[in-house]
């Protein structure tokens, strides 16, 4: 292996030594040290991180990115965590990682951080939002994982990403979106003023319509906010006629409904004991499915 692959020896020290103090302030200091100095790593040494939220990358953007770097070097350093045995696992700059073997470098820059999985994990995702090109649903994806596997509060998040806590949970939200909706954030035909929008709809069959007719009519945001509040003064379907004080027993009938049906059931009832179901489908297959549940004889 070439020598200038290998990462220095003053950074290969700084590894040892804090691996093996316990003193947490000499460790911190040390970190801290780590932190701030760049290394110098093969690719072929690094392995993907598997908490990564972004699993697919375009094609022809990585191809750009890869004669860039081929032409002017990697200039934003990508962020590893070593493994032992000279082996770096990568926390952030998948992109940048995959273009630059492209390219064919030899060596690239990095951040190495000192983390268990957790934390790892952690840093990966905050490091994502923060810095890489992710769509709304994408950091949604990020923020929700954040919660779950790192057991933040919104509070708690808010304050790892710097945002306000209003918009973490806006984007939060957009993951109860339909799949055809979520998809449309990723492609980019819908931004995420479009999708908070949409979100703010608890009645799925007016979201959908209103969605396919933005998309249609390639709606500016406001044009949208303007086309809800005229189906919701105008359509009963669309309004909040639903107690305010939700039933749990119609809860768990809806919850019964979405695993029989295997779709997203919604029970609107309104304080007068009327109401309708809504069984939504997205195919001729579905549509079928449901049919067939229906019909069939007990």
């Amino acid at each position: 292996m070439n020598k200038k692959s290998e990462v220095s020896k003053g950074l290969r020290s700084l590894l040892s030594n804090i691996e093996k103090t316990n003193n947490p302030v000499e460790r911190g200091q040390l970190v801290r040290e780590l932190t701030n100095s760049i290394a110098t790593i093969s690719p072929e040494l690094i392995e993907i991180n598997p908490y990564q939220v972004r699993t697919e990358f375009d094609a022809d953007q990585l191809l750009e990115l890869a004669q860039s770097i081929k032409t002017s070097g990697l200039i934003q350093p990508i962020t590893v965590r070593a493994i032992g045995g000279n082996k770096y696992q990568l926390i952030s700059g998948e992109r940048r990682l995959r273009a630059s073997k492209m390219a064919g470098i030899n060596e690239i820059p990095a951040y190495i951080r000192v983390a268990n999985d957790q934390e790892m994990l952690e840093m990966a995702l905050v490091e994502n939002i923060q810095r890489a090109d992710l769509n709304a649903v994408e950091i949604a994806i990020s923020y929700q994982r954040l919660m779950d596997e790192c057991n933040l509060t919104h509070e708690a998040l808010s304050a790892r990403v710097g945002k306000n806590r209003s918009t973490v949970t806006n984007y939060v939200r957009l993951l109860k979106l339909p799949a055809q909706i979520q998809s449309s954030v990723k492609e980019g035909s819908l931004s995420m003023g479009h999708a908070r929008a949409l979100a703010g709809i608890e009645n799925l069959v007016l979201q959908i319509k209103i969605y396919k007719e933005a998309v249609d009519k390639e709606l500016s945001v406001r044009a949208l906010e303007q086309l809800i509040k005229s189906y919701q003064s105008s359509n009963p379907v669309g309004r909040t006629a639903v107690s305010s004080q939700p039933n749990p027993e119609i809860h768990k009938i809806r919850d019964h409904f979405r695993q029989i049906f295997g779709a997203k059931v919604e029970i609107r009832r309104e304080n007068n004991g009327k109401g309708t179901i809504i069984l939504p489908f997205n195919s001729d297959d579905e549509f079928n499915n449901i049919v067939e549940i229906l019909t069939k004889e007990n």
